[in-house]
């Protein structure tokens, strides 16, 4: 099956995410809340895109969770996306002004600078509360932060906002925000997190510092390759199973 998307025909699967499609054929189509590890958002409603269909009828779809299931024309940069998305962008800037990253850098190119002050907001906020860190917590089965309170008071945080007992403070929230709202710092031996400390462990082979000690007992018990042995790092894990399979 084939679809057009800005102009060019690209091949696809029916029940493929549009936004998939797109990326595999070189169209951008803008995006914070999506990451290969955890597809499925449709939080931050900026892969917007609008399409068409055989009879003529136009509407307006979130790329990244719209599965094709017939021959479309696809236009991400029509009048009508530009505007909605620069709405969207001025929400988002708005909310969470100090955002790092992607965010901003999408305002730079739209030419939005936010809603004049509309909203009672925090100078220093970078959350935008698209839930990609506490769902990356939940996947791994700690759950250890959640999206708490209600309304426009809602945060991201471990419970009662004290130092979360279940977090082994593998970061991999901190990885996926794209906003670079939470603070987490490495040093020599040691990363800090959610208000808690851990210690690095170092590598076998390299002695680069690569994960806490808490994370390494989390991942023992379910590591099934008897490759990914947990005393290396990854790349020296990687670069030892690919010495392996060469011999």
């Amino acid at each position: 099956m084939n679809i057009v998307i800005d102009g060019k025909t690209c091949e696809a699967q029916p029940g493929e995410f549009l936004w998939e499609i797109a990326r595999r054929n070189g169209i951008d189509i803008p995006a914070l809340c999506r990451h290969d590890a955890l597809p499925g958002r449709g939080c931050c409603r900026l892969c917007i895109v609008e399409i068409e269909t055989a009879d003529g009828s136009r509407s307006v779809v979130v790329s990244c969770v719209y599965p094709v299931a017939e021959t479309i024309v696809v236009y991400t940069k029509s009048e009508k996306i530009i505007r909605l998305r620069r709405v969207l962008l001025a929400l988002l800037i708005e909310r969470a002004p100090a955002a790092q990253g992607a965010l901003p850098a999408y305002c730079r190119e739209y030419g939005v600078t936010g809603c004049g002050g509309l909203f009672n907001t925090d100078k220093e906020e970078k959350c935008i509360l698209c839930g990609q860190c506490t769902r990356a917590c939940q996947e791994l089965g700690t759950s250890a932060i959640q999206i708490t309170r209600r309304g426009v008071d809602k945060i991201v945080a471990p419970p009662f906002d004290e130092p979360p007992q279940d977090c082994i403070g593998c970061a991999a929230c901190a990885r996926v925000c794209p906003t670079g709202s939470i603070e987490c710092s490495n040093t020599q031996n040691q990363r800090t997190i959610w208000g808690k400390t851990f210690v690095l462990e170092k590598c076998a082979e390299c002695g680069k510092p690569y994960a806490t000690t808490e994370e390494l007992k989390w991942l023992e018990p379910k590591v099934v390759d008897m490759e990914a042995n947990l005393a290396y790092c990854p790349r020296c894990r990687g670069r030892r199973v690919a010495g392996s399979v060469a011999l």
